[in-house]
């Protein structure tokens, strides 16, 4: 009997014949588009970019939400690291994603859960990633502003904490890259509907800077294309 490694094994290499790239959003609410008009986030946006450039891809996850016909993701609303973690166990080593983009740690801020220990807790989480899928490049988002004013001091800190772990992890030359969402090109203060979800504009551009970060990981060579 053929073991079920030696077809995962066969399997990537035919998707990466085809061209095909495999998504995997994974966070909380905003992976899962609460705020947005269509339901879908930033990977509504995401897909038309990568279409337009001639980007063969389709997003993967255990979840489906969005009025868009690829609308799987792996997004859970109010959900903090280990509790993503969590969920991701049962998913991802089962879909292969190529990439993940992880956008979470909201949800630790937001309940004032361990927030000191948040950096640990996603590398944690991305050691398990790269276990699961070990040819996957993972994209980590740090997170959006938020309209609370002490929120989002720990949202900064928690910031600090995922850029100091990509660092550490791209010295340890794993595939990795850090998207900076709170940026001047990520979604302001007034493009946010509650305080905390971006707006359709908001979401657009976290499209764009994901967009960015997925042609670096091709330009890089970390996608067997």
């Amino acid at each position: 009997m053929e073991s079920p490694r030696s077809t995962d094994t066969r399997s990537q290499k035919s998707r990466a014949s085809d061209g095909l790239l495999r998504l995997m959003p994974l966070g909380g609410s905003i992976t899962r588009g609460v705020g947005s008009s269509h339901g879908a986030g930033y990977r509504k946006p995401l897909l038309e970019l990568l279409k337009d450039q001639g980007i063969n891809s389709c997003m993967v996850g255990s979840r489906k939400d969005g009025s868009i016909p690829n609308n799987e993701h792996e997004g859970w609303r109010g959900f903090r690291i280990d509790e993503i973690q969590k969920k991701a166990k049962k998913s991802v080593k089962f879909l292969s994603p190529d990439i993940l983009m992880v956008n979470a740690g909201s949800n630790d801020c937001i309940q004032s859960f361990n927030t000191a220990e948040a950096g640990r807790r996603m590398g944690e989480m991305l050691d398990y990633l790269w276990l699961a899928c070990p040819q996957s490049t993972i994209l980590l988002s740090t997170l959006i502003p938020n309209m609370d004013r002490q929120v989002d001091l720990v949202v900064m800190d928690l910031n600090d904490q995922f850029r100091a772990l990509a660092e550490k992890k791209n010295i340890g030359q794993k595939k990795i890259l850090l998207i900076d969402m709170h940026s001047s090109e990520g979604p302001g203060a007034h493009e946010l509907v509650d305080g905390i979800h971006p707006n359709d504009e908001g979401y657009e551009k976290m499209a764009e800077l994901w967009f960015r970060g997925i042609q670096e990981t091709i330009e890089k060579g970390f996608i067997d294309r």
